[in-house]
């Protein structure tokens, strides 16, 4: 048994780049929220509390999601990696 592991690796750095560009997204729409609740100011200001906070929502749970694809994705490659050079050296010392 002889993976080629390039074309997971690949994948797996693809998608912990996106998780990076998550975490720099949601900063960034981030830096707009108004931590202060502004009930008495108006409909307006309220909903476009309820709006940037249903985003935040939406990116949380996709960053978090593609984290923990991303975690357990690179510990089976690590893990079939490390399995792949056990075989090997297990064949070559018989």
């Amino acid at each position: 048994m002889n993976i080629d592991f390039r074309p997971f690796i690949i994948l797996w750095a693809v998608l912990a780049a996106v998780v990076i560009a998550l975490i720099f997204y949601r900063r960034s729409v981030a830096q707009a929220e108004d931590d202060s609740l502004h009930v008495l100011e108006g409909p307006k200001v309220a909903e476009q509390q309820v709006v940037m906070a249903h985003k935040l929502e939406v990116i949380d749970k996709w960053g978090k999601v593609l984290t923990v694809v991303v975690v357990v994705f690179g510990a089976i490659l690590g893990a079939l990696y490390l399995y792949q050079s056990w075989v090997q050296m297990s064949h070559t010392g018989l």
